[in-house]
């Protein structure tokens, strides 16, 4: 598939910059039109059924969405959990199995040099995890799969003897609907929803998109995507496609107006074209951020939060956040763990 674009830069860094990741994009274009990729046999691919057309985001049903279960007694680095535990299976097992994004560059993607490392936010996250359980080598133990929106839902619930995952770190907002679906950890991350465009579009606001009936891609089965089709935004034209970088590929080739979605995703597709993309100012919806896990397991999510309150008060959150977004975002501090969700009837 061959890219092209209309643009009066001359930079040759910003043009090579932009070219790459529009390669990149469109090989993952490429990619869906005939099959699964191609990945390492420790990260292989799920086949998902074609997405439905959105729906909007259902209103809130509940005042506790952000509101996880209190942490277990036990820290990290515990030498014995509960038997019939999850994380006891995952020791017993010998590998902690996480759902991640391969391309949401700062959060979770791969290294384009080594397909078998995983960078970002989240995977920072998820080695924690896997050091608690394990000890020091941890990092050796945890196993990434790349996964969409779509599929956190199915395969966390799945678990790993059905092909599944353990847990979620895939930039996965915390609502009341979700809670009916999946348990999960208190918040590890407050990011906002925003909007991404070419810096030539001549919209620069929600407003102005609304006004142009802009095409907005985003991917299916996130809240973003169900927030354009709510009726405050008619006018909108909604794209569902798999992933973020193929909304990229798209926006750079004139087939989509902006791309909407969480700040630190949208940073992160940013920093993979600066010289051409921008994010607007201004937010239409709030996206915290929790480890996801199967609906039967809220004693894992309780050892999850154990290892958060570590992370934060280990330095380590803070250190990730400066690393991968303070540049894009500015100074921020990790939000304060709400607690006291009942366990459900067993």
């Amino acid at each position: 598939m061959t890219i092209t674009r209309t643009t009066n830069r001359t930079t040759a860094g910003s043009r090579r910059g932009a070219l790459l990741t529009a390669l990149a994009a469109a090989g993952a274009l490429a990619l869906a039109a005939c099959g699964a990729p191609s990945i390492p046999a420790d990260t292989p691919a799920f086949t998902a059924s074609p997405a439905a057309a959105p729906t909007a985001l259902a209103k809130p049903t509940c005042d506790d969405a952000t509101r996880s279960y209190d942490p277990l007694p036990a820290t990290t680095g515990a030498a014995a959990f509960p038997g019939a535990s999850l994380q006891a299976e995952i020791r017993k097992r010998g590998r902690l199995v996480v759902g991640v994004s391969g391309d949401s560059f700062l959060l979770g993607s791969r290294d384009p040099r080594n397909p078998t490392v995983f960078t970002g936010f989240d995977i920072d996250l998820a080695k924690a995890v896997a050091r608690a359980i394990f000890g020091a080598n941890g990092d050796s133990k945890v196993q990434f799969r790349v996964i969409t929106a779509a599929q956190r839902v199915p395969l966390v619930n799945a678990g790993v003897a059905e092909g599944g995952v353990d847990m979620v770190a895939r930039n996965m907002t915390m609502n009341c609907d979700r809670w009916t679906q999946v348990a999960f950890s208190a918040v590890y991350f407050s990011a906002e929803q925003r909007f991404l465009v070419r810096e030539d579009s001549k919209a620069k606001s929600l407003g102005a998109l609304v006004a142009a009936g802009a095409r907005v891609c985003a991917p299916a089965g996130s809240t973003s995507i169900q927030r354009m089709v709510d009726p405050q935004y008619a006018g909108i034209v909604p794209v569902q496609v798999d992933q973020h970088t193929t909304c990229l590929a798209l926006l750079q080739q004139g087939r989509v107006d902006a791309i909407t979605g969480d700040s630190t995703v949208l940073a992160g597709l940013n920093a993979q074209d600066p010289e051409y993309t921008e994010v607007l100012p201004g937010q239409i919806g709030q996206e915290p951020y929790g480890l996801a896990v199967g609906k039967d397991h809220p004693e894992f999510a309780q050892y999850l939060n154990a290892v958060l309150e570590e992370y934060i008060a280990s330095g380590q959150w803070q250190a990730a956040y400066d690393k991968y977004f303070a540049e894009a975002l500015g100074t921020k501090r990790p939000p304060t763990p709400q607690y006291g969700r009942e366990i459900p009837a067993s």
